[in-house]
């Protein structure tokens, strides 16, 4: 009797996938509501979301915690909710970059350190642009891509081939932005050798592969060294960014000053880049991505946060 194939093997059409054709035609459809509408589905489902996923709940309670202990319950009950809604945003104007025309938003951004990402790509040794995961989520990329002449993005392929399928195929439709997987470290810095400007965001918990520990907001959090790996290796000039919603409507898109000698101390490295985000999250708490495990990965000895 033949076994079955494992479903990273199968045609995109097969039956075990039509569940997931359904979710891509039902965001489809989505994208299609009235800016005003999509506005107050976000504000309406982040809040319900906020109170039927109390494990998720609990995760942000419990980074807000660590990371902004000052805030009193009702406070920080507050953001909770906040961080929830500002995540649902997020979705709602991730469909518009899949979808929609982005004209006019891109037309709203208030950019800030230009002139630092222009000194950066004319150095011509590539630009490796150290970013966050804020809630803006996928608009970031045509956002920030409108000021690069070769555009480039790191990323983690969905479990799902469908729903990977049109997350990828919405973020290259911008600027012919290139993708690079974690397992192409290599073709992603012959990219940036050949003047490339790429976003990596490595404000995530990476488990065993955590190999640094540096603070964010008074908190020994794990980084890894891959970005000091890319600048040593590749010689890129190395920045950070980052991009936020106004609370006035609009967006704003920042760009640091160059971090000369980035690529020599991977602590010092992961200090200045959680650094530039969490001097960003302070001034917009509310977008940062709380939801997510942050602090994971403890040092030796330390207690668990979660």
């Amino acid at each position: 009797m033949s076994k079955r194939k494992p479903p990273s093997n199968r045609a995109l059409w097969h039956p075990a996938y039509w569940p997931s054709w359904c979710v891509v035609s039902l965001l489809f459809l989505l994208s299609r509501l009235p800016a005003s509408c999509k506005r107050r589905c976000g504000e309406g489902i982040g809040r319900w979301l906020s109170r039927r996923l109390s494990s998720r709940a609990r995760v942000v309670d419990a980074n807000l915690q660590a990371c902004m202990p000052q805030l009193s319950d009702d406070k920080r009950a507050q953001l909770v909710t906040q961080s929830f809604v500002s995540c649902t945003r997020g979705m709602f104007e991730s469909l518009d970059a899949w979808w929609g025309d982005l004209g006019e938003r891109q037309r709203q951004v208030e950019v800030q350190g230009l002139e630092h990402l222009r000194e950066a790509m004319a150095r011509n040794r590539g630009v490796l642009m150290i970013g966050g995961h804020y809630s803006i989520l996928d608009l970031a990329l045509p956002l920030v891509g409108q000021y690069l002449s070769k555009p480039g993005y790191m990323y983690r392929p969905n479990n799902s081939a469908v729903i990977d399928r049109m997350i990828e195929r919405g973020r290259r439709r911008h600027f012919d932005i290139q993708p690079f997987t974690k397992r192409q470290l290599r073709e992603m810095m012959a990219f940036l050798a050949e003047g490339g400007q790429v976003w990596y965001g490595c404000d995530q918990d990476f488990g065993k592969k955590t190999d640094v520990f540096a603070t964010f907001f008074g908190v020994e959090t794990g980084c890894i060294s891959t970005p000091t790996f890319i600048a040593r290796e590749s010689g890129a000039t190395v920045l950070c960014v980052s991009h936020v919603r106004k609370p006035c409507g609009g967006y704003r898109v920042a760009f640091s000053p160059i971090l000369d000698d980035f690529g020599r101390c991977p602590h010092q490295d992961a200090q200045r880049w959680n650094r530039f985000i969490e001097d960003t999250v302070r001034q917009f708490p509310d977008q940062y991505l709380w939801l997510h495990k942050r602090f994971k990965t403890r040092p030796a000895g330390a207690d668990a946060i979660y």
